[in-house]
């Protein structure tokens, strides 16, 4: 079974993690030899990075990330979320950051409207507010850390079920959560690619996994039970693809999958023929950027179009938003490559 695999690892990871949520794991590094005046430089900024949810790969890696820029930086990086992916337990987390206080604040948001009251606080407190991985209204923050471009995700995740279906038959979407803007921005574009290029493929189905894997795996095999002439799946959350691999391997069935998921929760299924293509960016990069910009953001330092980010690479800026790259796609022949 898949609990057996998949989830065993990235449940007991959401239990360790949740258990850590009842106090906020703060990382400085103070150089030894230091002198007190400067340990107080190294400590001077405090900046609150808080996941859409805890404990799953794709955010443990973006965490890594966000601790390594706090080491190399010599800022306080506090990281923390809600145990499951719920917009009003994500407030409850950005609203004790706000009390501690943090000078500023890095959100990837489970709703783009739910969080405003909070985050309006916060900018209304003297913090810095930007968003990362998911946005918010453009009121509630001072810029979007995103991944990639919307549309050119979007378009090229519906390609890749595309390119392994013939550009035929029935598909299915299983998307984080119906609220989260951009996993919905990134099905708009699906859908608008699909009627312009394959008017041979349908959509019939959109269920959400609350970024969930156990729920994921249900969900996928409900998909399955549901519609028996199904020709795809294209999960935009990355416990979606691997769960629906598994319920796709133990059917048995010729159900193409592909979409957002980590190199390592895929390499498996996409050598066994389960997935055919995973697509993501580097969550380790992200991570990183986001303390950056935040410190920069401090420092009265906004992004710049072009700007080259140590360990990250050069950026892109259109209007208020920041794009770090363009997407990544994993197969059979290129998993071993990748190490996340």
């Amino acid at each position: 079974m898949f609990a057996a695999g998949l989830f065993l690892l990235l449940i007991s990871t959401a239990c360790q993690s949740g258990a850590a949520n009842n106090s906020y794991k703060v990382i400085h590094t103070i150089e030894a030899g230091s002198t007190s005046e400067e340990q107080a430089d190294s400590q001077q900024f405090t900046i609150g990075i808080v996941p859409k949810v805890m404990g799953i790969s794709y955010f443990n890696v973006a965490e890594e990330g966000a601790m390594e820029a706090a080491k190399d930086l010599n800022v306080k990086v506090i990281y923390d979320g809600p145990p499951i992916a719920d917009a009003d337990k994500q407030i409850k987390v950005i609203q004790q950051l706000i009390d501690m206080p943090v000078d500023a604040l890095a959100i990837s948001a489970n709703d783009p409207k739910k969080l405003l009251p909070v985050m309006q606080e916060a900018r209304n407190k003297g913090i810095q507010v930007i968003t990362w991985d998911a946005d918010t209204l453009p009121e509630g923050r001072e810029f979007f850390v995103n991944m990639v471009e919307a549309e050119t995700l979007g378009r090229h995740l519906l390609d890749t079920l595309a390119w392994n279906t013939d550009e035929t038959g029935e598909y299915a979407i299983m998307t984080g959560a119906l609220s989260a803007s951009n996993q919905n921005e990134w099905m708009k574009w699906m859908k608008q690619q699909q009627k312009e290029y394959y008017p041979k493929m349908k959509l019939v189905d959109i269920v959400a996994t609350d970024d969930d894997p156990q729920k994921a795996y249900e969900t996928a095999k409900g998909l399955l039970d549901k519609h028996p002439n199904l020709s795809g799946i294209i999960g935009n959350s990355s416990v979606g693809p691997p769960a629906a691999a598994q319920a796709v391997k133990e059917a048995g069935r010729e159900v193409k999958v592909v979409g957002l998921s980590t190199p390592n929760l895929m390499r498996d299924y996409l050598k066994d023929g389960s997935a055919q293509m995973a697509t993501l960016w580097s969550p380790k990069k992200l991570g990183y950027l986001t303390v950056v910009l935040a410190k920069n953001l401090l420092e009265g330092r906004r992004p710049t179009d072009g700007e080259n980010i140590y360990n990250v690479g050069n950026v892109r800026v259109n209007g208020d938003r920041v794009i770090m790259g363009e997407p990544i796609d994993f197969t059979a022949e290129n998993v071993d490559q990748y190490d996340f």
